[in-house]
């Protein structure tokens, strides 16, 4: 058997990569760039909704608290933010199946994480880097960025191409269905631990955080707290070893140059709010 290089092994996907991005490419908002989007936002919206509402049940919930009212009053007011920026678009479709709710887990673990349709979970132990509402709203908005940005859908479809030959989620559901459901778990699954399984790309985490400072400004928050939170998290986290080109995020020192280079961007959309 003749072992296939990765130049070679592209050679022999590329064709079917630009088939399926004649009809199943989209454009990310605001940056414009093309992805490949072949699940459908319904079949995305439906299961991930089923997967939100079983985590919640098996966790403790955070409700009638003032740590569990702010996660929902932040998340609220960014959904607006986003709703707005789709409307000013003209692109209300986008978000036509959306639901939105926020809640707070208790947890130790500094993480928050969104899913297709606006489901989105906070866990306590990342409180104490965000601080303030502005800083939680830095990190809401950075996740549900993700989600109207389609990063899920685009890393779904990378994994239906790389590992079973870009067929239908429908058609590898019927065929291969314990594969398939392995797989929607690495991409959106929601574990005991943590919350989306297999990492964003380095591209996707900084658009999220580009759109991310939009929308916290548009909901009223400045976007500067962004810096702060990612300077505690820095702090936090201690001196990497990793170099930046072998980890699947930027560095947190490149992640807060790029956002103090991109908060100029988001500043036109901040009106402050009481």
């Amino acid at each position: 058997m003749v072992s296939k290089t990765p130049a070679s092994a592209f050679l022999l996907v590329l064709p079917l990569l630009i088939s399926l991005c004649l009809f199943a490419c989209s454009k990310v908002p605001l940056s414009g760039r093309e992805q490949l989007n072949l699940v459908p936002e319904s079949s995305l919206i439906s299961t991930s909704t089923q997967q939100y509402q079983q985590f919640l049940e098996s966790h403790q919930v955070i409700r009638n608290t003032s740590q569990g009212k702010e996660v929902k009053r932040v998340g609220q007011r960014i959904a607006q933010a986003v709703e707005e920026y789709f409307t000013r678009q003209h692109r209300q479709e986008v978000l036509k199946d959306y639901h939105w709710e926020f809640n707070l887990v208790a947890s130790s673990e500094a993480n928050a994480w969104a899913m297709p349709g606006g489901k989105v979970v906070v866990y306590k132990g990342i409180l104490p880097i965000t601080r303030t509402d502005a800083g939680l709203a830095a990190v809401i908005g950075h996740e549900v960025a993700h989600v109207v940005a389609k990063h899920g859908n685009e890393r779904m479809s990378q994994q239906l191409i790389a590992k079973m030959g870009g067929m239908a989620l429908s058609t590898a559901l019927a065929k291969e269905p314990a594969a398939t459901q392995q797989l929607w778990s690495q991409v959106f699954g929601v574990g005991t631990q943590v919350g989306v399984l297999l990492p964003f790309s380095r591209l996707q985490e900084s658009e999220a955080d580009r759109l991310g400072l939009i929308f916290m400004a548009m909901a009223g928050y400045d976007p500067h707290a962004a810096i702060g939170v990612w300077q505690r998290m820095m702090q936090l986290q201690g001196a990497r070893t990793t170099p930046e080109f072998l980890s699947t995020h930027p560095s947190d020192a490149k992640r807060i140059r790029d956002i103090r280079r991109e908060i100029p961007e988001a500043m036109p959309y901040y009106t402050p709010r009481p």
